[in-house]
């Protein structure tokens, strides 16, 4: 949820008009706009150069993924995973626009350890392969967006660690 979207249903909740404080909150949640739109325009433009130089480096470190008997291994468990690859890239983008994690939980992190483990997935190779998709995807980003990109990505490392 939008820090806009938090602070309407705050003050609704308690019938008060938004303190002078939350507002500030929205003012710089506001000056950061272009910067949040910028990032998420970013990401989804390089979308599959993204997932391709993230997927070739975690095959790189991790061959054992895509040889017989991995969870990549095929034509079909492959492209399943680079779907989940742009999937994940998609949920970094709205937590970017968001300004706020919370979008990345409710959309995608609940239950996906039980959902991997059920599926036999490696929860620790997915972690991997989510910090391959934020190395590539920060290296197409300024210092200053890579920094403000790079918590979401860690966020969702840290929820399937």
């Amino acid at each position: 949820m939008s820090v806009v979207s938090q602070v309407i249903l705050q003050a609704d909740d308690e019938l008060r008009y938004p303190t002078s404080g939350e507002l500030r909150g929205m003012e710089a949640f506001f000056k950061t706009g272009i910067q949040r739109t910028r990032i998420a325009e970013t990401l989804g433009v390089n979308e599959k150069k993204i997932v391709q130089a993230a997927s070739k480096e975690l095959w790189r470190k991790r061959p054992d993924f895509i040889a017989p008997g991995g969870n990549a291994y095929g034509d079909k468990q492959r492209a399943l995973c680079l779907r989940d690859y742009g999937w994940y890239l998609r949920l970094v983008t709205y937590g970017v626009l968001a300004g706020d994690k919370e979008p990345i939980e409710k959309i995608g992190l609940i239950g996906v350890r039980e959902m991997y483990n059920a599926l036999g997935v490696p929860v620790p190779g997915m972690a991997e392969a989510i910090r391959c998709l934020k190395v590539a995807s920060l290296s197409l980003l300024s210092e200053e967006d890579a920094a403000e990109a790079a918590p979401y990505f860690d966020y969702i490392v840290q929820a399937m660690s």
